[in-house]
């Protein structure tokens, strides 16, 4: 397999240092000009094929991996046979939701379906939804199959 179609490991995270500002800057501001309208959907494509690129095989390693990479901590509050219920905080969100110009979480909820996706082995799709009042992003990933 070449290596450029070899998954990710988790590890090679511990070897990237940024600073989030650039990054936000270019989600935030930069690709909605590319894009315009279909800035919403492409990200959401966007996260799910990043999401293929991870050799992601538990729920531990999609916690993780929000971790690293920056979008916060993710928490497991409700699962049943048709979803699964997870609220992102942190102090990271917080600065987000507060930012000067429009922020989505369409990237993450994205990488959440296929991530689950992968973890289940089921078809997935989620939809995120955001409390500003207190800080909360709220990802339902339906099982669609």
């Amino acid at each position: 397999m070449s290596k450029k179609h070899q998954p990710l490991n988790l590890s090679h995270l511990e070897e990237l240092h940024t600073p989030g500002a650039g990054y936000d800057i270019l989600r935030y501001v930069s690709l909605p000009d590319l894009l315009g309208q279909e800035t919403e959907p492409i990200l959401y494509f966007m996260g799910r094929n990043l999401a293929r690129k991870f050799e992601i095989t538990t729920l531990d390693d999609v916690v993780y991996l929000f971790e690293k990479l920056g979008w916060g901590t993710l928490d497991l509050i409700k699962q049943d046979k048709k979803m699964f219920v997870f609220h992102l905080l942190s102090d990271s969100v917080v600065l987000r939701l507060n930012a000067p110009f429009h922020v989505d979480f369409r990237l993450e909820a994205g990488f959440l379906a296929e991530a689950i996706q992968q973890v289940e082995g089921i078809e997935c799709e989620c939809v995120e939804e955001t409390n500003k009042r207190i800080h909360q992003i709220e990802f339902s990933v339906f099982i669609t199959n």
